[in-house]
């Protein structure tokens, strides 16, 4: 019989690992609980909407499920785990969500429609630029990964890579920027 994922709590990730690889519902659930907060939030990042960063979340749950068994080094779980939520964004990516419906041109024009007078968040932000400088953005200043960790993660080119982010980081400096002034200080 298996522990309750509440005995998990002080255990060291590989053993939990090592034990959810075996097929420990127990084990795998306390995977979850200590790791979907930040796929969740990582989609987030991604995708600029929470609604679909949690269906998205779910399913890297699913499918860490079905392969955990295939992990060779349980201490290397979490590099393991966001190389499948990135695998699961880029797929949605390629699917091309039909509900979704808007492409690069309809979010720059977010920031426009708006009045100056209301504040613009990260997130809000992150939303205008186009997906893959999003994405090289969010794996650059949120998971701290340098430019050739990403470019070998999202099979791109290093300077395609380095492109994206100075742009991505230009974008965003310049809408937050204009969004933190009071309206007496802009240009």
């Amino acid at each position: 019989m298996s522990p309750s994922a509440g005995s998990f709590s002080n255990s060291p990730e590989a053993l939990v690992v090592g034990l959810a690889r075996t097929g420990d519902r127990s084990a795998f659930a306390e995977l979850v609980r200590r790791r979907q907060s930040w796929v969740r939030k990582l989609m987030r990042r991604f995708s600029g909407d929470a609604t679909l960063a949690d269906d998205l979340a779910q399913q890297v749950f699913l499918q860490a499920w079905r392969d955990i068994a295939r992990i060779r080094e349980p201490k290397r779980f979490g590099a393991w785990l966001k190389r499948l939520t990135l695998n699961i964004w880029l797929k949605h990516q390629r699917v091309k969500d039909p509900l979704r419906g808007a492409d690069e041109d309809s979010q720059s024009d977010l920031v426009s429609r708006d009045s100056p007078d209301i504040s613009m968040d990260l997130e809000r932000a992150l939303a205008t630029l186009s997906n893959p400088a999003r994405l090289c953005v969010v794996l650059s200043y949120h998971e701290g990964m340098s430019h050739g960790e990403i470019a070998e993660l999202v099979e791109l080119p290093l300077g395609t890579v380095k492109s994206h982010i100075r742009r991505a980081t230009g974008q965003l400096r310049e809408m937050l920027s204009a969004y933190s002034s009071s309206p007496g200080e802009q240009k």
